[in-house]
C-alpha cells in the first residue's frame, strides 16, 4: 500500500504537468481510433474478400469492358463453380453529391457468389422476377429514407438509356451484411436490364466474378484464364478478389501507409512529451530517491516505482482515449456517408492496448534506469 501511495503522491506533485501529459495521450488514442476506422473504410472489404473468388477484368484498366461472350469460355474451364457478370454504372441520384456504388449484376448468380449479402427470400424472388428491380444496402437505404416499393430515378452519366437520360428502378429489396466489414452502401440492379436498354456498349460487361472450387488453385486458374484470352482484342487480368479490391481501393492512394505515417508522427511526439515528463520527475526527486535507497528500498523497487508511474500515466490516458474514440466512431461516419463502412475494428482495439503498454514502458525505461543507477550518497549531496 505504501508503494501505491508513493506513486499517487508523485502524481499530485505537479498536477498540471501530469494532467497535460495524460490529455496528450488521450488525444493521441482518440486519433488512433479514428484513423483505424478510416483505414478500414478505405480497404473497402479487403478483409472479407473471399479466398474462393477471383475477378476477371480488362488488362488495360478497370474502366475498359470485356465481351459477354467470354463467359461461355470461362464456364467451360475446370475448377470453376460459377461465374457472373458485373458492370459499374456511375449514375447520379437527384444531386451530384448523392453518389454511391451502383453495379449491374446477375442477381441469382451474384447472391450465390456473395453469401455475405443477406436478402430476405421474398425480396430475392421479387428481384428475380422484376426486370427493373434493384436492391440497396441498408446504409444507403437509410441515408435516403428509401423503402421497398419506391421508384428510384438515377440520371445517367456514361451509361445512357435508349431514350431520355434517366434510368428508373423499382426498389424490391434492402440487404444487410453478415459482418461489419460488408459494404452496405451498394445499389445493385439487373445486368440484363442494363444491356437491353443502354444506348452504347450492348454485349459488353465490366468484369467477371468467379467462384472457384478450390481456393488453393485460384492463382493457377487465374493464369489459365489470362492465357486463354492472350493476344485477343480484349486481353484479361485475373486476380484474387482480395487483390482486386485492394487495387481498387489504392486508386485513391495507399491509405494504409498514410495512416501509419500519421500515427508514427503522433506517437513519436507523445513519446518525447511523456518521456520528458518522466525524466524531469526523476531529476526533481533525486534526493528523495536517494533517501529511499538509504532507508532500505532496493534498486529494483526504485526502478519499478518509476516504471509503474509511467505505465499508469499511459494506461489512464490510453484507456480514456480508446474509450472516447470508440464512442466517437460509433456515432457514425463523419463524412456523412462517403465511407462505405465505418467502425473501430476489434483487432485495432487490441493493437491500441499493446501500444498503451509499449508507450508506458518506453517512456519510463530511461528514467527508470537512471533511478536504478542512482548512488544514494551522491543523490543526498544534491540540492
Amino acid at each position: 500500500m505504501k508503494f501505491v501511495g508513493l506513486i499517487f503522491s508523485n502524481f499530485k506533485r505537479h498536477k498540471t504537468r501530469t494532467l497535460l501529459t495524460v490529455l496528450s495521450i488521450i488525444v493521441a488514442f482518440v486519433l488512433f481510433s479514428y484513423l483505424a476506422a478510416i483505414r478500414k473504410a478505405f480497404q473497402m472489404g479487403v478483409s472479407v474478400a473471399g479466398a474462393d473468388r477471383v475477378i476477371v477484368r480488362n488488362k488495360v484498366s478497370l474502366i475498359q469492358p470485356l465481351p459477354q461472350s467470354y463467359q461461355a469460355q470461362i464456364d467451360r474451364m475446370d475448377g470453376i463453380t460459377i461465374s457472373s457478370q458485373a458492370s459499374w454504372f456511375g449514375g447520379i441520384y437527384i444531386d451530384e453529391r448523392n453518389q454511391f456504388p451502383q453495379i449491374a449484376v446477375e442477381p441469382e448468380k451474384f447472391l450465390r457468389i456473395y453469401p455475405e449479402f443477406v436478402l430476405a427470400p421474398a425480396q430475392k424472388q421479387a428481384w428475380l422476377q422484376t426486370r427493373t428491380g434493384a436492391i440497396a444496402g441498408r446504409k444507403t437505404a437509410e441515408k435516403f429514407h428509401w423503402k421497398i416499393g419506391d421508384k428510384i430515378p438515377i440520371m445517367a452519366t456514361f451509361n445512357r438509356p435508349k431514350s431520355g437520360n434517366v434510368w428508373e428502378f423499382d426498389l424490391v429489396g434492402i440487404y444487410d451484411g453478415i459482418a461489419p466489414e460488408t459494404d452496405t452502401t451498394q445499389f445493385l440492379f439487373r445486368h440484363d436490364y442494363l444491356d437491353e436498354n443502354r444506348l452504347y456498349g450492348k454485349g459488353n460487361t465490366g468484369w467477371y466474378q468467379i467462384k472457384v472450387k478450390d481456393p488453393k488453385h485460384a492463382e493457377e486458374l487465374a493464369r489459365r484464364i489470362d492465357e486463354t484470352f492472350a493476344n485477343s482484342p480484349f486481353e484479361t487480368k485475373t486476380e484474387t478478389e482480395k487483390a482486386f479490391v485492394k487495387g481498387f481501393a489504392e486508386q485513391m492512394g495507399n491509405i494504409g501507409a498514410i495512416v501509419v505515417a500519421i500515427l508514427t508522427a503522433v506517437f513519436f511526439t507523445i513519446l518525447l512529451v511523456a518521456g520528458n515528463t518522466m525524466s524531469q520527475a526523476v531529476r526533481e526527486r533525486t534526493s528523495e530517491l536517494g533517501v529511499m535507497k538509504a532507508v532500505g528500498f532496493t534498486d529494483v523497487q526504485v526502478l519499478a516505482l518509476v516504471l509503474v508511474e509511467s505505465l499508469l500515466i499511459s494506461i489512464i490516458g490510453g484507456a480514456i482515449g480508446i474509450l472516447l474514440g470508440w464512442f466517437a466512431v460509433s456515432a457514425g461516419d463523419p463524412t456523412g456517408g462517403a465511407l462505405p463502412i465505418f467502425f473501430f475494428p476489434p483487432e485495432d482495439v487490441i493493437k491500441g492496448v499493446v501500444l498503451i503498454i509499449l508507450l508506458g514502458l518506453i517512456t519510463g525505461a530511461l528514467p527508470a534506469m537512471q533511478a536504478l543507477r542512482l548512488n544514494p550518497v551522491e543523490a543526498l549531496r544534491r540540492e
